[in-house]
């Protein structure tokens, strides 16, 4: 029967099947909206910064229960990430790129975007585009993904655009602390865009360019593994401070500008 498209029901056991309530098909998918106060209240939560899952209990608060709602969190989150959506120009796409986002980014941004890495390693071969991804850490120590972006170029202007967009997706709240790249125009547009969230360059990439940074020197395999010895044996900042002091006087490092954060 499999050949023609068909099937032949032989047996059916409704023992364990669950009986059908139609005092809550109101909760299916199809029959869920919101009315246009619920809108509005959603978009004026929003604008003073009030989390969402906040404003789904006023709505339970008010209605008495969630089964007299008629929508669930998720048409909430999902509402606020479609109004943020269509606030992005046209224009200002077509000249930076695209900026990409959904409900689950912005709902694992509430709760572990205290500290956040933005990547640009990625650079697309076909269209020359760069990938840019914010990524957090949930509580498992498990990346999570906070939003992403396809960008024509890696200027102060690009990044702008791009970190202000991102905010404004994420409820304006900016991470206490942020991971990146040693790049001087992130590094400029950070401080324009974020002056409160502490900035540091991203260990991965720093030991990443090691290599070509210290192999003009003689033993520079030696000078990478004592280096490396010290960034990850370091337990306490005093403790890397006096170590790091003094790898820099072993091996003659004192001029060396990379070292030093020039």
């Amino acid at each position: 029967m499999k050949d023609v498209g068909l099937w032949t029901i032989f047996k059916v056991d409704l023992n364990h099947s669950h009986p059908c309530c139609p005092d809550q098909a109101d909760m299916l998918k199809q029959h869920r909206e919101l009315s246009m106060f619920v809108r509005r209240t959603i978009e004026t939560h929003e604008e003073a910064e009030i989390r969402s899952s906040k404003t789904y209990q006023s709505f339970i608060a008010a209605a008495g229960s969630h089964r007299e709602l008629g929508f669930i969190e998720k048409n909430v989150r999902n509402y606020i990430t479609r109004k943020v959506w269509n606030i992005f120009e046209e224009d200002d796409a077509k000249e930076f790129g695209k900026y990409l986002a959904d409900a689950r980014n912005r709902a694992a941004f509430e709760y572990f975007g205290d500290v956040v890495s933005f990547e640009i390693t990625y650079n697309t071969n076909r269209y020359n585009f760069v990938l840019g991804s914010f990524v957090g850490m949930n509580h498992h120590g498990q990346s999570t993904l906070l939003g992403c972006t396809l960008m024509k170029n890696e200027d102060i202007k690009s990044f702008k655009w791009l970190f202000e967009y991102w905010l404004r997706c994420m409820g304006g709240k900016p991470p206490k602390g942020i991971l990146t790249d040693q790049c001087t125009s992130i590094q400029i547009t950070i401080e324009l865009c974020m002056p409160t969230t502490i900035y540091r360059w991203c260990i991965w990439h720093i030991m990443k360019k090691i290599p070509s940074k210290l192999n003009g020197y003689k033993g520079h395999n030696k000078i990478e593994q004592e280096m490396s010895h010290v960034v990850w044996n370091s337990y306490t900042k005093e403790a890397f401070d006096r170590n790091w002091i003094d790898f820099l006087r072993k091996y003659g490092l004192g001029g060396n500008k990379w070292l030093l954060g020039n």
